[in-house]
């Protein structure tokens, strides 16, 4: 049985719904991904974060079953 997924944000507990894929590029190569997993609600800010410094590459819903 697999644990459920749960979102990245401190203290939240919620399930994600989204992987936010993301990279520091003074640190990772172009095409390496790092995620994020976030609940609807703190998509917008953790998203927000991402992007403020340049490092958010895609978000995309977590289809059920795809949770490797």
């Amino acid at each position: 049985m697999n644990d459920p997924l749960i979102c990245s944000a401190k203290g939240c507990s919620a399930p994600a719904e989204f992987e936010l894929r993301w990279n520091n590029p003074k640190l990772h190569t172009p095409e390496r991904r790092k995620v994020w997993l976030a609940c609807a609600a703190h998509r917008p800010t953790l998203g927000e974060f991402l992007g403020a410094r340049g490092f958010l590459r895609e978000t995309e819903p977590i289809v059920a079953g795809d949770a490797d």
